[in-house]
């Protein structure tokens, strides 16, 4: 079918980078383009190996209660599926807490999350993705820029990678993120195509009515939208110099924190700026990462990691580890800079931002996987509500996905501007207000159940923070 002949605002939808957030954008508009083409520079292992492409896939992962429900919703079984393959089933309530205030009380908990590793979830969806007729992936494949004008974005421009273009990304993931997936085996026609097209490195143009930046942190958007004469993008950044060190160990014969449990050290701000978490993953292993904020990162190698475990506000990670053998290397992670773009204020039409390449929050509040299928939800959302992948779609799709992204960019940027050495977090007596009102929330959360259920809802992201205002859990915060 021509262009001319489709029905309006069912076209082509380009979706730059194939990792979770690609994926599941181009997964929420199957029935509402003819034609989904996911653009991915990496090649997909057949398996669910590590990959140098996603550098803080070797890190410790989780998607959020709020997360692993939409997943299903979007890919009914997707869970059996994960459990199947191995995935920890972790209550919040199995997780041992180390919060600012202490421990967190125990309770029978409603909410939790799905523990594995990271390529085997991106696998797992990748599967559901690259078997829908309508979507076709391009692997090995650059988007170098952007069709159009200042006012509206009509398509992409791409270039195969081939041996001539090929690279590894960087493992220090400080220019490299996760938003950027995999490949798959076996492509439609129209990919094989493109491919042989080319072969010898040449451009060629992939005309679009919708085109979705999933590109991640390192998308080269804002540079070719000025390049197309549009303004600057509006943005916020704050940076904690968070770094991280992380090892996958088999789990001992038992030890005290059995299959299905975890545990987290949280940071203590301003002078406890160090953190661990400790997660089951399938082959009985655990995967522990450590992290610091600017001033506290861990060390490198076997000697910085030791230390760092010895640093922590509580010995028990430490005392878990002891007779735990290690299942690989130690692995290093310098994430970035929070951001927060506003596409939703200044953005030609047919374009969309999601994931990381929208908002990049620090990772040690585990949000990132669970805002990337908010912004997928939403893009369905006005798909629907508009009947296609249009011009209206577009531009609601930008103010719902950059809703979706305002508590937890609220969530993490406040308890950012905990640490000293943060730059560009917000600040001024609304803030110390926030800082001193969710201080009673985690005192109280230490001997109140009520309080550390509204709490696990809140930091799961199936709640708002008003949540925490209703009579019953507010006396018994106050109280506290």
């Amino acid at each position: 079918m021509t262009s001319s002949e489709r029905a309006p605002g069912r076209g082509t939808a380009v979706v730059m980078g194939g990792g979770l957030a690609g994926l599941a954008a181009a997964w929420a508009l199957r029935g509402f383009a003819e034609r989904i083409v996911v653009v991915e520079r990496d090649r997909y292992p057949a398996g669910t190996e590590f990959r140098a492409g996603v550098p803080q896939g070797r890190h410790a992962h989780l998607v959020l209660e709020a997360g692993h429900r939409l997943l299903e919703e979007m890919m009914p079984g997707i869970r059996q599926e994960l459990t199947a393959a191995g995935a920890q089933q972790v209550a919040a309530s199995d997780v041992k807490w180390l919060c600012a205030a202490g421990w967190l009380a125990e309770y029978p908990a409603q909410v939790g999350f799905l523990s594995c590793t990271r390529p085997l979830l991106d696998k797992l969806v990748l599967d559901r993705v690259r078997a829908h007729p309508a979507i076709e992936i391009l692997e090995g494949t650059d988007v170098v820029g952007l069709l159009g004008s200042a006012g509206v974005v009509t398509g992409v421009k791409v270039r195969s990678r081939g041996s001539a273009h090929g690279s590894e990304r960087s493992e220090n993931g400080s220019e490299r993120d996760a938003e950027h997936g995999s490949a798959h085996d076996s492509v439609h026609d129209s990919a094989h195509d493109s491919a042989r097209g080319s072969e010898r490195g040449e451009v060629r143009e992939i005309p679009a009515e919708l085109v979705v930046d999933a590109a991640g942190r390192s998308t080269s958007v804002p540079k070719w939208l000025a390049e197309l004469g549009c303004p600057p993008v509006p943005e916020e950044r704050v940076d904690a110099g968070v770094a991280y060190a992380s090892r996958i160990f088999h789990r001992p014969a038992g030890s005290e924190l059995g299959p299905g449990r975890a545990a987290y050290l949280q940071t203590k701000a301003p002078d406890a700026p160090r953190l661990g978490v400790l997660l089951p993953v399938e082959g009985d292993r655990w995967i522990v990462s450590l992290a610091g904020m600017r001033g506290a990162e861990p060390g490198p190698g076997e000697e910085g990691f030791t230390e760092h475990l010895g640093l922590l506000r509580d010995p028990l990670l430490r005392e878990l580890l002891r007779d735990a053998e290690p299942a690989g290397g130690i692995r290093g992670f310098h994430p970035g800079p929070g951001m927060r773009r506003h596409y939703e204020r200044s953005s030609p039409d047919g374009l969309v931002v999601v994931g990381d390449a929208a908002s990049t929050f620090n990772p040690v509040y585990g949000q990132g996987v669970t805002v990337a299928l908010f912004c997928a939800r939403e893009l369905r959302r006005t798909a629907k509500r508009h009947g296609g992948i249009g011009h209206a779609t577009a531009r609601a799709a930008r103010h719902a996905v950059a809703a979706a992204s305002k508590i937890p960019w609220m969530i993490s940027c406040a308890e950012d501007a905990r640490f000293r050495a943060t730059t560009g977090a917000p600040s001024g007596s609304l803030v110390g207000l926030q800082h001193r009102f969710f201080d009673k929330v985690l005192a109280a959360s230490t001997r109140d159940p009520a309080v550390t259920a509204a709490f696990h809802e809140v930091m799961s992201l199936v709640a708002p923070p008003s949540l925490l205002f209703r009579p019953p859990v507010l006396t018994a915060i106050l109280r506290a």
